[in-house]
């Protein structure tokens, strides 16, 4: 218990070296999806998963952004990006989570579809069109602990977004 205290005091005392730790967790999530779910088990990602997918990346990149910055306005100016992009992929994993436990009787939702849905519909339509993930986005591939790919997820955005915040609230320039 005291090596958690004290690695969480060293990352609030030096928020670079937090969002840097940050940064490369969803690197390691990012290859694990494309290495372990993708390509090895195989699995065809569904539209909500590509977003949550896509805000781990990007989640990501802000964090790298924030931990190359020396100065609290620099890493305060990524870490906010980062905190809201995070906060979206809660919420889709939050959304898929509900469809999973709650299954639609229709499946509609596949991963051809959103192309389709880019290209024909306005991205004002297109986009919340996403969002309602009937079919492939409520079926459960793949489970760890009895929580799925999207519960695992939405575990991962909670975690991020707090420390995010500790970082952003707390953090200290050095």
């Amino acid at each position: 218990m005291n090596a958690i205290k004290n690695l969480i005091s060293t990352l609030l005392r030096r928020p670079r070296l937090g969002f840097a730790a940050i940064a490369g967790i969803c690197l390691i999530m990012t290859l694990m999806s494309i290495f372990y779910f993708t390509l090895y088990l195989e699995l065809e990602p569904c539209p909500m998963c590509i977003v949550q997918r896509m805000c781990v990346i990007v989640g990501g990149i802000f964090c790298t952004a924030a931990a190359l910055c020396k100065t609290p306005l620099g890493w305060r100016a990524w870490g906010i990006p980062a905190l809201l992009v995070t906060g979206f992929g809660m919420a889709t994993a939050a959304r898929q989570s509900w469809l999973q436990w709650n299954q639609p009787e229709f499946s509609t939702c596949g991963r051809g579809d959103i192309y389709g849905m880019i290209t024909d519909m306005p991205l004002s339509r297109a986009i919340p069109k996403i969002f309602e993930g009937t079919g492939d986005c409520s079926v459960v591939e793949w489970s760890f602990l009895g929580g799925s790919i999207a519960n695992w997820s939405f575990v991962w955005f909670v975690i991020c977004i707090v420390a995010l915040l500790a970082l952003l609230l707390c953090g200290r320039a050095h």
